[in-house]
């Protein structure tokens, strides 16, 4: 159980590192959107995609029309990428991080400069007090039937989820309820905008995560509400809140906006 100040504090220490790590949000460099065919893939100007750093000559991508990627290093073998939409494969070039996500069955190129400084420039995150009481012990609901949900996202992509659960709480005399539409059964996600959005937190939206879920309970901590990665990156895809998770109170916990972010 997280408590403040020592646990919240170990909390917040590892939010930054995992931010700051090589294969966090804040040295992306590139994301571009593959279509069927070859491409190359080098910070050369006779590249397909051009990077920003790294080798002049990376390699290829060749998309087939069933979807499926195969990358091709320069002077290597080609090798079939196992899609995946939670776990993206990734490769190396000297610096470079590289990946292909998928969304919405369509693949894109993501690219990390592990020699980035990136995350010396970010400024401090601030965060509400810590405030027990927004750490919540909720009812853990099973759906009749799994709801299928059409989102928007950061980039104004639609996206289709299936949230199965929702958590169900009361504040102050008002009972809420929020639908989990992303994450694992142990940590599920909760995408949330709350009236806090208007000024002080992140405007899109931000993420809780489910702890200590049983059968029938789930434990929202809000003091660990966190900012989605379209806050610290222009290449994240985000998604945004359904209708049932926009909030009419506020929710004094967890991360606020960032300085230079809306």
């Amino acid at each position: 159980m997280t408590t403040a100040p020592a646990d919240y504090t170990a909390w917040q220490d590892r939010r930054l590192a995992a931010l700051k790590a090589p294969d966090g949000w804040l040295n992306i460099i590139a994301r571009d959107w593959l279509s069927e065919g070859t491409v190359a893939v080098g910070s050369a100007a006779d590249n397909d995609i051009v990077l920003p750093a790294g080798p002049a000559h990376i390699g290829t991508l060749t998309q087939g029309p069933d979807g499926s990627v195969t990358y091709t290093p320069v002077g290597g073998e080609p090798t079939k990428l196992a899609l995946s939409k939670t776990n993206p494969p990734r490769f190396t070039a000297e610096n470079l991080l590289l990946e292909v996500t998928t969304l919405n069955g369509e693949n894109a190129l993501r690219v990390r400069d592990t020699a980035s400084t990136a995350g010396d420039d970010l400024p401090p995150i601030q965060y509400f007090p810590y405030d027990p009481s927004w750490r919540i012990s909720a009812q853990w609901i099973a759906l009749d039937a799994p709801k299928q949900l059409s989102i928007t996202t950061s980039k104004a992509i639609p996206t289709e989820v299936e949230a199965s659960h929702k958590a169900v709480f009361t504040r102050e005399g008002t009972t809420y309820e929020l639908l989990a539409t992303h994450g694992t059964p142990q940590s599920p996600q909760f995408v949330i905008r709350d009236l806090t959005a208007q000024s002080e937190t992140y405007g899109a939206c931000r993420f809780v995560f489910g702890e200590e879920v049983t059968d029938t309970t789930i434990v929202l901590d809000f003091n660990k509400a966190i900012n989605p990665p379209c806050a610290f990156t222009d290449f994240a895809v985000c998604p945004l809140p359904p209708a049932e998770n926009v909030l009419p109170i506020r929710i004094e916990a967890g991360e606020k906006r960032l300085a230079n972010s809306h």
